[in-house]
């Protein structure tokens, strides 16, 4: 694009020159003609804006539409009550804080209050100076298990892998990082080499194709894993069981994407769509996904292992936590996925209808550990449209221990959202493996933006914290956050998520609504016991 653009200016250019030699007036056209090609060419040169650099002229359009937005952000929201306005508000506050712009907004409240779903945080007449409490927190992960327990920020750059993202996004993303004392996690793609060229902290996530620990049939390899799991900037282990874009669908590469570089990586062949499998070969049962954590954590000399998955049928995970008590094993940590993550590329149904929603989820795996006494040894991370301190307050609240945001790092790198992940054909450079447009990218530049957004949006959530009179995240409860749930009615999140007794699923204090959940939950498989036939039986003896 940047090679026809300059193409039509200097042809226009040339064109006025020649036909002024015929008629001298017409080279009055020059004057416009030739500051266009020198604002061009500035563009082209530039290190700030990528969509610039692979658009010139034409990419200064973006910024015209962002003048007026605002006057067209008002209509929508005096005309429309759904959530477009606020997603547009969201992308703004990450575009503020990763420039390093003023972090305020005029005018008051700019979200319809009354409408049902809306949330808030209560806050205090005893609030305390955000100066007096610590600005950058941090949480230990890892249980009675691990020798070697990481100290993690309560906001981590979440899974994005080389494929899905381009070679500058990563070096950013991950320069960003290192900057501000926070992990990159790889995505089930491999460690790249771009993963830990700045040196920041990294979570290696093992999908189901085992890329980076893969043998010749597309298995697990386990000396593959040992020496890619002893790089001293690997901190922590994921195993991806499911992610919440496409749950139980495996993830997808697009062949335009897969590089030879990429392929190399990945061990998989060149220009092919990389279709991963939707289930694990390593391990068939609760029972032995818990023995597979295990060995990862011995194979990589004790450092956290933990799960990543979204929730599904809830008795699965019930499943997984009664393999956990039998054995007296369980993993360092567990990435709750929430349905609605996003990915470069998925199936419309599994983006919109698979998979539970993160705060449900997020609710039902924090009350599950509670209720089988397991949680004070895993610490459990929320991943799920995270961008601004509320939302880290919210479902720190919740039961969340650590957050990771996938959108909002994209978004302080530059995302326009022009919804072109899965075409590789990403303006920004963003998501894409088109050398023409990641040559857009400027890692130095984007990492610094990286780096202002995290640290702003932490600080945003201290701020929050301190409002409501607490000293630190982890003092959180569902006591804090109120829910409109709907025009007369307003719930805390105790009353729409009661807190669990500790250990009550052992000394048979089940809540109602948690009895089927139990009674399917079998450690020595993933499928319920109460099987269709079973189902199909019991209904036929009731007619």
């Amino acid at each position: 694009m940047r090679k026809t653009i300059f193409q039509v200016l200097i042809g226009i250019n040339l064109f006025i020159l020649l036909i002024s030699l015929l008629a001298p007036l017409l080279a009055w056209g020059l004057l416009l003609s030739l500051p266009l090609l020198c604002i061009a060419v500035y563009d082209s040169w530039q290190k700030k804006h990528a969509i610039l650099r692979n658009f010139p002229l034409i990419g200064r359009v973006r910024w015209i539409i962002e003048d007026v937005r605002p006057f067209i952000q008002q209509y929508i929201l005096e005309t429309d009550t759904g959530g477009a306005p606020i997603s547009r508000m969201f992308r703004n506050i990450v575009y503020q804080r990763a420039k390093g712009s003023r972090d305020t907004i005029p005018f008051g409240t700019q979200v319809d209050t009354y409408r049902t779903g809306y949330e808030w945080i209560g806050h205090s007449l005893s609030a305390l100076k955000v100066d007096d409490i610590d600005k950058q927190p941090r949480v230990t992960v890892g249980s009675r298990h691990c020798k070697q327990p990481y100290s993690a920020s309560i906001l981590n750059i979440s899974a994005m892998s080389f494929g899905s993202l381009s070679k500058p996004a990563l070096q950013a993303l991950n320069k960003g990082a290192k900057l501000g004392g926070f992990y990159h996690n790889t995505g089930e793609g491999g460690v790249s080499p771009y993963h830990l060229e700045f040196g920041a902290d990294v979570v290696w996530q093992i999908g189901t194709g085992y890329f980076g620990c893969r043998n010749d049939k597309g298995g697990f390899d386990a000396d593959k894993f040992t020496k890619q799991a002893s790089h001293a900037n690997i901190k922590m282990i994921e195993i991806k069981l499911s992610q919440g874009a496409k749950p139980g669908h495996g993830g997808i590469l697009p062949a335009s994407k897969n590089t030879q570089e990429i392929a190399d990586i990945r061990g998989v062949e060149v220009g092919t769509q990389v279709d991963s499998p939707p289930t694990h070969s390593a391990f068939n049962s609760p029972l032995e996904l818990i023995h597979f954590v295990q060995t990862l954590r011995e194979l990589s000399g004790g450092k956290p292992i933990g799960i990543k998955l979204a929730l599904g049928r809830r008795s699965e995970f019930v499943a997984i936590c009664k393999a956990m008590v039998e054995l007296n094993l369980t993993p360092d940590f567990i990435t709750v996925d929430g349905g609605e993550g996003g990915t470069g590329a998925a199936p419309l149904e599994y983006s919109n209808s698979i998979g539970s929603p993160l705060i449900e989820a997020l609710a039902f795996v924090d009350d599950c550990l509670t209720g089988f006494g397991l949680r004070e040894d895993i610490k459990i991370i929320a991943s799920g449209k995270i961008i601004s301190g509320f939302h880290l307050v919210k479902n720190l609240a919740l039961g969340a221990d650590i957050c990771n945001s996938a959108r909002g790092m994209m978004l302080a790198l530059g995302c326009v959202q022009s919804l072109s992940c899965n075409t590789n054909e990403c303006p920004t450079g963003v998501a894409t493996q088109d050398p023409a447009l990641s040559a857009g990218l400027i890692p130095a530049n984007k990492a610094v933006r990286v780096h202002q957004f995290h640290e702003k949006t932490v600080h945003a959530t201290v701020d929050i914290i301190s409002s409501a009179g607490l000293e630190a995240p982890h003092n959180l409860n569902r006591t804090h956050i109120f829910r409109r749930v709907n025009q007369q009615e307003v719930k805390r999140y105790d009353e729409i998520f009661p807190h669990m007794v500790i250990g009550g699923f052992l000394k048979d204090c089940i809540p109602k609504n948690y009895e089927i959940d139990l009674e399917e939950g079998d450690a020595r498989t993933f499928m319920p016991k109460k099987t269709l036939s079973n189902i199909n039986m019991q209904t036929k003896t009731l007619c």
